[in-house]
């Protein structure tokens, strides 16, 4: 019942725990007294991040788009196989995949249409069925939110705990502790690693002239926000491998390999370099208890369970001890 209300202000209290250290770093740091000049001084340059990262991204995404929309068009028009992959494998995903909504969903005219259509889903998310000017609204009240939990974030925090009866605050002092021991940083360091390997991912598919390489990068750099999510890009490889062969006539296995060696380089990278860098041992969790709280919380809660999934396994595992 109150989702489109709650979620804004879960929403905007989870950007405000990421932007939190940057306001820090400007009002102690660079000697900004002024909390509200942090604030601004923060929220301005993460707008420049997002239309500097919209006009570097953008034009050569709708550019690789159109070409794509092309190559599969021309795959259906004709007969003619790719080769050296059998018949009954092309022949299988021909009649597995709905190839015309993909031609449909790649139909984007300008830079507003193809932003219309990525926001979309989301906007859909967030705010149910409700008309543009109320969703409108309650963005407004969301960047209110962000505001004035920032301005106040170390009162709010304070008196959550203030508001907690004393025979519980013991425990739940203790359990925050752990979490927070366990969990510091989390959020914000599993972002930073999801965006340098998506930057990674799309620099490689770029060097080997992959089709669709910079958001087939950054889609599997987003599903990194998720650990051992990232496997599901290929699935698009292969697709889009199989398109390239087609149009080139270049070998479909040359193609392929190649879109894997990109895959083994950068998750090289991120587990030698970027994680250990990053992350550390953040949550102090086995591989296996990950993919265990991954299934389970994955199951019952959908998508949002796999993204929460850690913290919530580091509460329970704190309110045991």
């Amino acid at each position: 019942k109150l989702s489109s209300v709650l979620i804004p202000f879960f929403v905007a209290w989870l950007v405000a725990y990421l932007l939190y250290p940057i306001v820090c770093f400007f009002q102690y740091k660079c000697k900004l007294k002024n909390r509200v000049l942090s604030i601004i001084v923060t929220l301005l340059i993460i707008i420049g991040i997002i239309v500097g990262a919209c006009f570097l991204f953008v034009p050569p995404v709708i550019s690789e788009v159109t070409r794509l929309k092309v190559l599969v068009i021309e795959y259906l028009a004709t007969d003619e196989k790719v080769g050296y992959i059998s018949n009954e494998i092309q022949n299988f995903m021909k009649t597995s995949i709905d190839f015309d909504k993909i031609v449909k969903a790649l139909s984007v005219s300008d830079i507003s249409a193809f932003v219309e259509q990525a926001l979309n889903p989301i906007i859909k998310f967030m705010y149910g069925s409700v008309t543009a000017l109320i969703g409108f609204i309650v963005s407004l009240i969301g960047i209110l939110y962000l505001f004035f939990i920032l301005m106040d974030y170390e009162k709010l925090r304070k008196g959550f705990f203030d508001m907690i009866p004393q025979s519980q605050k013991t425990l739940v002092s203790g359990i925050f502790k752990d979490v927070e021991r366990g969990m510091a940083g989390y959020f914000r360091g599993q972002s930073l690693v999801a965006l340098c390997v998506g930057i990674l991912f799309a620099i490689g598919f770029v060097i080997i002239d992959f089709p669709l390489a910079i958001p087939l990068g950054l889609f599997i750099g987003f599903l990194n926000l998720v650990p051992y999510l990232q496997t599901l890009g290929f699935i698009p490889a292969l697709m889009l491998s199989l398109l390239k062969a087609h149009d080139t006539g270049e070998s479909f296995w040359v193609i392929f390999l190649s879109a894997v060696a990109v895959f083994a380089i950068v998750q090289t990278i991120q587990d030698t370099i970027i994680v250990p860098k990053v992350m550390g041992h953040v949550t102090g969790l086995n591989a296996a208890v990950i993919l265990l709280s991954l299934s389970i919380w994955g199951s019952l809660l959908g998508f949002i369970g796999l993204i929460i999934a850690l913290p919530l396994t580091t509460i329970l595992i704190s309110y045991y001890k």
